[in-house]
């Protein structure tokens, strides 16, 4: 499930999947409860996401990315090879 994340402007920033979800929770050794205090959204949200049953509503989304960023993630787009992400040791 891949979903486009808006900014609080309404513009496309992006796309986030919810197989980068997984493995950004993956490079941060974060269980889904420490994404769901990390993004302050409920635990449920995160495990529907992530099992690719629901889509969450926009504004979990982009919780969850900015919670993401905020640790380190960089999501990376689809531009030919797929989306992906990496962690920014910078």
């Amino acid at each position: 499930m891949e979903l486009t994340v808006f900014d609080a402007f309404g513009m496309s920033c992006g796309m986030i999947s919810a197989a980068q979800c997984r493995a950004a929770r993956g490079l941060l050794k974060w269980n889904q409860e420490d994404l769901a205090k990390a993004a302050e959204v409920g635990i449920v949200s995160i495990r529907q996401f992530e099992g690719e049953r629901t889509a969450p509503h926009r504004a979990t989304l982009a919780a969850i990315q900015r919670a993401f960023e905020a640790a380190g993630i960089v999501f990376i787009p689809a531009n030919g090879g797929g989306a992906g992400i990496r962690l920014n040791t910078a």
